[in-house]
């Protein structure tokens, strides 16, 4: 009999996975669903969830971003002396070199890297940590947000010459060139965002570019907004699948469905307070202070000064106790998120509002038809009425006006047709065809 979930893992549902794709020959993906241990870890370092895309030669890419998820995952956790944003940065710069590492330690694996993209969940918010052109999308209220900026040549292209999205020349450059990613170079920045509160529904996604290639936002706010995670993560999976599928496909899906184990206002012991503006933190300031004080003093003092002297040395001895103290509490305040007012990052990036979904109904059924076109003969095989029967009844509920629905059925339809897809024999060849 398994024993049931403690309550702060229960209030969290996470679903994961992974595809080789259409064409690729191996998965050079990775991912990882981390939750925290026992009561401490949770307060201290919450949930954890990672996905990495491989990139190299031979088993270069499957090697990498193993390595990132497994040892993101092991040094976050481990480094208990750092606020859980230091740990998250100092986790996946560390990974980079072990990466970095290995690369350079064998002649197959050299200049081989991955992304990284990982979500920690702590009580009171989100933070993000990220390297790469993997995804980190939140839905709330239908409205989904790209909390992650891609590394990619197109992205930085815009963010820097602020030419459109939809320009020609944006068009025109590869989406795939990345910019950045653990491995290649002995150093890497990486990106923190956050903290994000957390409510009750929200839902939180991860994913490779072989999913957000063939599914644009609109469809992956549709689909997150209108199925349980479970069914999602499917459909998300074979609709990728469906259009071609060119590369390896990774998710994971977390959905908070209680509140109940969430701060409703951050705990002292978890701030980290930080200026917005980037000024120096207090003891910065107030050590030169001390020290100046200190030495005109000194200075007084010697040309017998002493009534001054005295006051001066006083104040600078209070400064330095006070920046003393400044000092300590920063180095004890601190085991969770930063939070009470300092953001790091620009996130979100890009925000699409759920309202179109009688588009995404059209664009779901036309995919079904085209689909039973491309299957001739095969689409009139008895194993193909179940599909029939929940197109049937998709269209049915978009006449209706029920959008919702529709797309529930039709997604049920799509995630079985690639069930009949896959019972399919392969294709021999003709005992006349030519090797070439």
């Amino acid at each position: 009999m398994n024993n049931p979930q403690p309550e702060f893992v229960a209030s969290f549902q996470f679903v994961s996975r992974t595809d080789i794709g259409m064409r690729r020959a191996n998965n050079q993906d990775s991912f990882t669903v981390r939750p925290a241990e026992d009561e401490l870890s949770w307060r201290e370092r919450g949930h954890l969830v990672i996905v990495a895309d491989g990139m190299g030669a031979h088993a270069a890419g499957e090697l990498a971003s193993r390595i990132a998820v497994d040892k993101i995952a092991h040094l976050y956790y481990h480094n208990r002396d750092l606020p859980a944003a230091d740990a998250l940065r100092t986790a996946i710069t560390d990974t980079n070199t072990e990466i970095h590492r290995r690369g350079l330690a064998n002649p197959d694996f050299r200049g081989m890297g991955t992304t990284a993209s990982a979500l920690a969940l702590l009580p009171d918010a989100a933070l993000v940590g990220h390297v790469g052109d993997s995804r980190v999308y939140r839905l709330r209220d239908r409205r989904l947000e790209q909390l992650t900026f891609d590394h990619s040549l197109q992205w930085e292209l815009r963010r820097n010459t602020k030419i459109s999205e939809d320009s020609d020349f944006v068009r025109s450059i590869p989406k795939n060139v990345i910019t950045r990613s653990l491995g290649p170079n002995s150093s890497v920045t990486a990106d923190i965002e956050g903290p994000y509160p957390l409510q009750l529904g929200d839902v939180f996604l991860l994913c490779s570019d072989g999913l957000t290639g063939q599914i644009p936002d609109s469809e992956l706010a549709e689909l997150l907004a209108c199925l349980p995670p479970d069914e999602a993560a499917q459909t998300l999976v074979d609709l990728a699948n469906l259009r071609g599928g060119p590369d390896n496909i990774t998710l994971i899906i977390v959905r908070i469905v209680d509140d109940r184990v969430l701060a409703s206002d951050p705990p002292a012991k978890m701030v980290r307070r930080k200026t917005r503006n980037g000024a120096p933190p207090g003891w910065v300031v107030a050590g030169p202070v001390a020290g100046v004080c200190l030495l005109f003093a000194a200075l007084l003092a010697i040309t017998e000064q002493t009534a001054l002297s005295l006051v001066l040395g006083g104040v600078g001895i209070a400064v330095l106790l006070t920046a003393a103290v400044l000092w300590l509490r920063q180095r004890t305040v601190g085991m969770g998120a930063e939070v009470s007012g300092s953001r790091m990052g620009d996130g979100p990036y890009v925000t699409h509002v759920c309202g179109q979904t009688s588009d995404f109904v059209g664009t779901l059924s036309k995919t079904l038809a085209e689909l039973r076109d491309a299957a001739g003969d095969m689409a009139r095989n008895s194993v193909w009425q179940g599909t029939d029967d929940l197109r049937n009844l998709g269209e049915q509920a978009a006449v209706a006006g029920r959008f919702s629905e529709a797309v529930r059925y039709y997604a049920e339809a799509i995630r079985l047709t690639m069930q009949v897809l896959r019972r399919q024999p392969p294709e021999r060849k003709s005992d006349s065809s030519i090797e070439l």
